[in-house]
């Protein structure tokens, strides 16, 4: 009878995926990929039945990939968790959200826990993949587990590897973005590391428990949400001085060490940057510390959203116009370019702020084509002369490359506000050679 890591390796192992998202179906997917037999745990009907008739919903995943490992067998979604206890390896990619208090929500995560925790046997891996803070695996996961009367290291596995999906880029995917891991033994390290080196094209680096692990993931965000504040203070201190921040940082990108550039914008979104580093704000607090540049980061891009409304307010009353009543064209809803996500969006932190001072707003997304606010389902404006020609000011709020006609708003617009400086790297088009165009 093969081992465990025996079933990895010849990729006879049955896996299981919780949770269909932008993490899990990716994941997945690659696996299914590599020859593994993979069932998706899903509590949402509709993403079981969407991943049962190959239908894609995921933008980082080819449509054909999906339908073909569908049709293959290789892989199938299901609501079922009673399948868990037929699993050999299970990944847990649920979300973890922060609460209103900016307190980690690990209830996806303990739901998913137990119910694997239900069906738990004897040479079974379960990795955690959800991002949350170090020490969530071995005191949150490990005593869920150990109840049930079986030795982690010896019985079954427990590891954790971050996420690391950053959706819309075109080079580094699931598949060859490179992997870390931390067992809470040699062993499970050993056997976490093997399986996504059944699954990956990329390295697999171990490191010493799942707390290293844990943390690299919330260093890696904590990096980009400390520069990303960086770079929209700098903005909003060359706003006040009359200085071009994006010709600034650009200069500054020439140095070839010592500098990376990263830029201003409304704000700051998706599941990582605004959310992962308050995990360490949390656990920190355990340790009678407070980690006061996080904070303040997160304080500096949570206001951007509220600064724009602000500056586009001083725009339309130098042309003798209020805020209020005037025509707002958001131009992009979601939080990045050329994607479809709308997590933690500041374009809809921005549309809420125009509403409640009386704005009336539209918007055009060839990304999104609609969107829920307030509980309400709008839908998306398609972009044309006469929508723009109507609004009282388009404010570019998602720097979509593609698919958007940037020289038609260039061209009748009354009032650009362009917080993303898109119309600069698409047209080449700078605020001094158009009188009606501002950047952030």
């Amino acid at each position: 009878m093969k081992t465990l890591l025996q079933k990895i390796q010849t990729k006879t192992a049955t896996v299981g995926v919780i949770g269909l998202g932008y993490v899990g179906l990716p994941l997945a997917v690659e696996k299914a990929k590599a020859g593994f037999y993979v069932t998706g745990f899903d509590i949402q009907p509709q993403k079981v039945s969407l991943v049962n008739r190959g239908e894609n919903y995921i933008g980082d995943i080819i449509p054909q990939e999906l339908k073909d490992l569908v049709a293959s067998g290789h892989l199938k979604a299901t609501s079922d968790f009673e399948d868990i206890g037929k699993c050999d390896v299970i990944a847990i990619c649920v979300p973890t959200p922060l609460d209103v208090f900016k307190q980690p929500d690990l209830s996806f995560v303990v739901s998913s826990a137990q119910s694997v925790a239900d069906h738990l046997h004897k040479e079974m891996l379960v990795v955690l993949e959800s991002t949350t803070y170090p020490g969530t695996t071995e005191e949150v996961l490990l005593p869920l587990f150990e109840e049930k009367g079986l030795k982690v290291g010896k019985d079954f596995y427990l590891a954790f590897s971050p996420e690391r999906v950053d959706p819309g880029n075109h080079l580094y995917k699931t598949k060859n973005t490179p992997k870390v891991v931390g067992g809470c033994t040699d062993a499970c390290t050993q056997h976490a590391k093997a399986l996504y080196e059944a699954v990956l094209n990329a390295p697999v680096f171990a490191v010493s428990s799942p707390k290293e692990a844990e943390m690299t993931k919330i260093l890696e965000n904590t990096f980009r949400i400390v520069n990303c504040a960086l770079a929209n203070e700098m903005a909003l201190v060359c706003n006040r001085m009359g200085i071009n921040v994006w010709e600034v940082i650009n200069a500054a990108a020439t140095k070839p060490f010592g500098f990376v550039p990263f830029y201003p914008g409304p704000g700051v979104g998706g599941h990582c940057i605004p959310i992962d580093p308050f995990f360490l704000t949390y656990k920190a607090r355990a340790y009678d510390y407070h980690t006061r540049l996080i904070e303040m980061a997160g304080e500096i891009n949570d206001l951007m959203p509220e600064h724009v409304v602000e500056r586009l307010m001083n725009l339309l009353n130098d042309q003798a116009k209020p805020l209020k009543n005037s025509s707002i064209l958001l131009c992009g809803i979601a939080y990045k370019g050329d994607i479809d996500d709308l997590r933690e969006s500041p374009a809809l932190k921005i549309w809420q702020l125009l509403e409640q001072k009386g704005a009336i707003v539209t918007y055009t997304d060839p990304y999104c084509p609609e969107v829920l606010l307030n509980g309400e389902k709008v839908l998306s404006s398609p972009l044309m002369q006469e929508l723009v020609q109507k609004a009282d000011a388009v404010v570019i709020t998602t720097a979509h490359k593609e698919n958007v006609d940037y020289k038609l708003i260039a061209d009748n617009a009354k009032l650009i506000f362009d917080t993303k400086n898109i119309l600069s790297q698409s047209l080449n088009i700078r605020p001094e050679t158009l009188e009606n165009l501002h950047i952030l």
